[in-house]
């Protein structure tokens, strides 16, 4: 009988047997981790020990220190370059509009300088001629422009100190030829008012007809009645 039963154990005929481990398999995985969370500690530890030990910590310090310090300055000289920039260009923009203020300055002053010779040259005529102390005129000037119109100009004069104030009356009369017939105009508006004490100067412009030829230009001035002072010219060849 007891053969029986150690046969039947050792064949294969013999009942199937099952270890079973003594831990739990959740208990068993924690236990892993600690263990290899333990040796990672260990492992960081130990690499940071060493980078103290050869001073690899403090460079980088140093280094971290010295980069943050380069790019402040950085900053600081981008932006002192940026205020130069912007200053440069408010003062192109400044000297730009001086620049055409003066040019405008100087055109306008070039025209006023015209002006003054132009009229030098009209009151260069102021001067009295011959002694002669009445009513005069100075200065008449005719100009045909394009042929259409006439530019004219005349100045009238009291040579006296304290002269009386003088009321009268301009006229201007333009000949020449129109189709080789003689011809003759007044001043289309007619004769000017004239008072002054001292001088007065006027000017003017006239249409002339188509084809026509200017060879002569009068002024009179005239108080009421009585003739004071005529004046021509001859214009063209």
């Amino acid at each position: 009988m007891r053969w029986k039963l150690l046969r039947r154990r050792l064949t294969i005929s013999a009942p199937r047997v099952a270890v079973r481990s003594a831990m739990p398999w959740p208990l068993r995985w924690a236990v892993v981790a600690i263990v290899l969370g333990f040796c990672g500690a260990i492992s960081l530890w130990a690499f940071e020990f060493g980078k103290s030990i050869a001073g690899l910590d403090s460079e980088a310090k140093a280094e971290l220190s010295q980069l943050r310090s380069e790019v402040s300055r950085l900053r600081e000289e981008r932006d002192k370059a940026q205020s130069i920039l912007n200053t440069s260009g408010s003062l192109i923009t400044a000297e730009r509009s001086a620049q055409e203020r003066m040019a405008s300055q100087v055109r306008q002053l070039e025209a006023e300088n015209r002006a003054l010779r132009d009229d030098l040259g009209f009151f260069e005529k102021l001067m009295p001629a011959g002694g002669n102390e009445g009513i005069a005129i100075r200065g008449l000037q005719a100009e045909v422009l394009a042929g259409t119109q006439l530019k004219w100009q005349v100045l009238v004069i009291q040579p006296v100190k304290n002269a009386p104030e003088f009321r009268g009356k301009l006229q201007l009369t333009v000949a020449g030829t129109l189709d080789g017939k003689p011809w003759m105009m007044d001043l289309p508006d007619g004769s000017q008012d004239l008072r002054f004490r001292q001088y007065r100067r006027l000017e003017g412009m006239v249409d002339l007809p188509q084809q026509v030829v200017v060879k002569n230009v009068s002024a009179k001035v005239v108080e009421g009645t009585a003739t004071r002072a005529v004046q021509s010219i001859k214009l063209g060849a």
